[in-house]
């Protein structure tokens, strides 16, 4: 099984206005550094996305991929990459847990695998900036009042 990477963050909001940003796929590119543009090209009867096209620039990386998603509950999602040009895998996951009256426990746990040779720990180190940084973003999303 391949190693993930994952980090949590408290959120003062409820797990229902948590997930109504991560869920909110056309305003990724407003609060995550690395998403440019974010379309949704299927969604379930729910109209919960069950598949995204992401165009990313993360410096010296840039990719165009689409990820296929499973919700579970309203207070999960996780993700695996369909097709990418940098990536052989990506399987991700988001995890809500009420932690207070109005406050929300994130967990985001990341596996990637890329194209190129890279070595565990550096790869390891490059998850862990990308779940800090989202993970940074979305509780500045969810905590602004600009949602």
């Amino acid at each position: 099984m391949a190693e993930h990477t994952s980090s949590s963050i408290t959120i003062e909001a409820a797990p229902a206005d948590v997930m109504e940003v991560i869920a909110d796929f056309a305003r990724y590119p407003d609060w995550t550094g690395e998403v440019k543009e974010a379309e949704v090209l299927e969604a379930d009867e729910r109209g919960r996305a069950e598949q995204v096209r992401l165009v990313m620039d993360a410096g010296a990386i840039k990719d165009d991929q689409t990820l296929a998603y499973t919700w579970t509950g309203d207070d999960e999602v996780s993700w695996t990459l369909v097709k990418s040009q940098m990536l052989r895998s990506l399987d991700g996951s988001y995890l809500l847990r009420r932690s207070g009256p109005a406050a929300t426990e994130v967990t985001y746990r990341l596996t990637v695998d890329v194209k190129i040779p890279m070595l565990g720990m550096i790869k390891r180190k490059a998850e862990k900036v990308i779940i800090d940084r989202a993970l940074a973003g979305l509780k500045k999303r969810v905590e602004s009042k600009e949602r």
